[in-house]
């Protein structure tokens, strides 16, 4: 799921129908379905530039969809099984997870080639951005580790370890904090965005599966694969409250702040 908080809209990927859902979050309605590749797995949405990157998981390629007209502009090829996408709106950049390929795919947001392909660890997954640092988070959950990487020259500037599978990555530029899902072992890591390390580990919902978070409220929320969402206070990092939304398997969460 991407949100667009400019034009109040919500893009939702459709995996088994090879389609991404355009919700209007004023009248909560679909207004229109957009045919991308195989698939479609990951949504990023530039609020800058009004554009929505889809990864498709089954023909190893991006969508970049113009958010305006809901047409999709062109297709790029990137690694084997593209997963998720994180985009700096300071740098016009977006970066894609290939878990089979063990990299990530650089797309410059302006002509839309591949300016580099940085490798990672093991099967990443999750990827999150804090663009007021320039600095991208990227949850490799076949080795359990996060590389974090240097936005300015797409180094590696280190690589931590974290749970066990992890996936969904939050960053809270307000804080300046960073959360990970570990899938296995249902808990949450919070890396701190000026040490690189991990300071807290929380136990959480079993299996959780998404992260979305509120810069504005210091509110993060964690889906757990029981259909749990888990409320965490970003200035004290404790868990305030569960939700139970009925649903089984919620697997992404997304944040109109």
């Amino acid at each position: 799921m991407g949100i667009n908080p400019a034009t109040d809209l919500i893009y939702v990927a459709n995996q088994n129908s090879d389609n991404v859902s355009v919700i209007n979050g004023a009248i909560n309605s679909v207004i229109a379905m957009i045919s991308v590749g195989d698939q479609p797995f990951g949504v990023g949405v530039n609020i800058s530039t009004n554009l929505i990157y889809v990864t498709n998981q089954g023909s190893d390629n991006v969508s970049v969809i113009n958010g305006t007209d809901n047409s999709v502009i062109t297709t790029i090829t990137v690694g084997d099984q593209p997963s998720a996408v994180g985009i700096n709106t300071s740098t016009n950049l977006v970066y894609v997870t290939n878990r089979n390929s063990n990299n990530v795919s650089v797309i410059n947001g302006i002509d839309h080639s591949i300016i580099t392909t940085i490798p990672v660890g093991n099967t990443p997954a999750g990827i999150g951005v804090n663009p007021l640092i320039n600095v991208i988070y990227v949850a490799n959950s076949g080795d359990n580790t996060v590389s974090i990487i240097n936005g300015a020259d797409n180094s590696i500037i280190t690589t931590i370890s974290v749970g066990a599978i992890p996936g969904p990555i939050g960053v809270n530029t307000s804080t300046n904090l960073v959360y990970v899902g570990n899938f296995s072992d249902d808990t949450i890591s919070i890396i701190s965005g000026a040490t690189n390390n991990v300071i807290i580990t929380l136990a959480g919902d079993p299996h959780p599966l998404g992260i979305g978070v509120n810069p504005l409220t210091n509110r993060i929320y964690v889906a757990g694969e029981n259909g749990d969402i888990t409320v965490i206070d970003g200035i004290s990092n404790t868990i305030i409250t569960s939700i139970s939304i009925g649903g089984d398997t919620p697997t992404g969460i997304g944040v109109n702040p």
